[in-house]
């Protein structure tokens, strides 16, 4: 048994808590001696665990924003940005996920940089912008 590990199991024994960083090392406690360290962490994810928890959810959504787009701006985005938000195009006059010009943007009711905005608000913004102008904002890309 390790040196490390029979402190641990002596520390349990005796009632003390050890830290949680080598209590974890040490594996199950012999028989006869009781931790609250399994139940407590049973059940828990490991960081990279939530890391790809997170990054499915964050697929799962994009995938339902994509879903109630109308045909028509998810044709425009792919054409205009491949589905890049943050992309900056034409010298850094076009910019974000439809490629909006910073006069577009403010007119629909956009704040600051279109590249910077959240990809919902994107979206919202470029679906105002069509209901009020129609394609004709995408020349090239809503053939």
């Amino acid at each position: 048994m390790s040196k490390s590990r029979s402190w641990v199991l002596a520390a349990l024994a005796a009632g003390l808590a050890a830290p949680a960083g080598i209590a974890l090392a040490a594996g199950p406690p012999s028989p006869g001696v009781s931790v609250g360290l399994d139940s407590v962490l049973a059940g828990h994810r490991s960081v990279g665990a939530q890391m790809r928890a997170e990054a499915a959810r964050q697929r799962r959504a994009r995938a339902r924003r994509a879903a109630a787009l109308p045909p028509i701006l998810q044709r425009i985005a792919e054409c205009e940005s491949h589905g890049d938000p943050t992309l900056i195009g034409g010298g850094g006059m076009y910019r974000g996920k439809y490629q909006f010009t910073r006069s577009a943007w403010a007119g629909v009711g956009g704040h600051g940089d279109p590249a910077e905005a959240p990809e919902a608000e994107q979206d919202r913004r470029a679906a105002i912008l069509l209901k009020r102008s129609g394609p004709s904002q995408w020349p090239v890309c809503s053939r």
